[in-house]
């Protein structure tokens, strides 16, 4: 049986995948609309999950704060006007380096000790981070939905019931 943690970080990258399909079956320009929302723009709201889960691999993998700090601000410049195409080659690209950092953990349950300057020293798993990455994730994908219907458009199930019908159907 596969671990949880691998389980769970699938159903992101999936649920990530269901979203730019969508968001390609639509008017080009949906992309980048510049909107009155949580985000100004739905590619706004992918930069920021792809930032995330990059800041977090980097938290997982041992970087300290200075170093993770300097990578943020990186990743702001890099993701500015990707379009559609480029940020689904981005998330990708992620997802492989998530997958090769569990490949090379010989305990997904061991204990991980992030620290902060302002919250101060966190002891956790990687379980509890991957955890974390998804349901910020899904949170960001409820925002996107909304702003598809703020714009007039229907949004797509990314709900995690919905994932485990999707592979129990792959089976």
């Amino acid at each position: 049986m596969k671990h949880q943690t691998l389980s769970l970080y699938d159903y992101h990258v999936w649920a990530n995948q269901r979203i730019f399909e969508h968001l390609k079956e639509l008017p080009q320009d949906i992309y980048q609309k510049e909107i009155q929302s949580v985000f100004s723009s739905i590619s706004e709201v992918l930069a920021h999950i792809y930032t995330a889960d990059t800041t977090w691999l980097s938290v997982m993998s041992g970087d300290g704060f200075d170093e993770i700090t300097k990578l943020r601000n990186q990743l702001r410049e890099k993701t500015k006007g990707k379009s559609i195409e480029e940020m689904v080659t981005m998330f990708f690209n992620l997802s492989e380096r998530f997958k090769a950092f569990f490949d090379r953990q010989g305990n997904l349950d061991q204990a991980v000790f992030p620290e902060h300057p302002n919250f101060g020293r966190l002891e956790t798993n990687l379980f509890e981070l991957v955890q974390h990455v998804v349901n910020h994730g899904t949170y960001h994908r409820g925002n996107i939905t909304a702003m598809l219907r703020q714009l007039g458009y229907p949004g797509i199930m990314t709900d995690y019931v919905v994932y485990l019908y999707a592979m129990k159907t792959k089976r």
